[in-house]
């Protein structure tokens, strides 16, 4: 073997395991893009899980509002009830 052959023998091995470091990186890296996909996916579910409880809890909460206007129109025919019969 010649000098040449040599340098380009060991370059050709730097190469081999340059491209086997880059192989396993991009393993990686796609391993954990992948797990990231997943939670993001669960944590939509667990989102849209909370959006239809809240929906649900605001089609069921008492109309506050509503109670309180009609209690004082109530009160009101009630104070002018007895003002008027006496």
């Amino acid at each position: 073997m010649t000098v040449d052959e040599e340098t380009g023998a060991s370059v050709a091995v730097e190469l081999e395991r340059l491209r086997s470091s880059v192989d396993v990186g991009f393993a990686t890296t796609r391993g954990s893009l992948a797990l990231l996909l997943q939670r993001a996916d669960q944590m939509d579910k667990v989102l849209e899980e909370h959006d239809k409880r809240l929906e649900a809890l605001e089609r069921t909460r008492w109309p506050l509002p509503s109670l309180a206007a009609v209690t004082s129109c109530v009160a009101l025919a009630l104070a002018l009830w007895e003002s008027a019969g006496r």
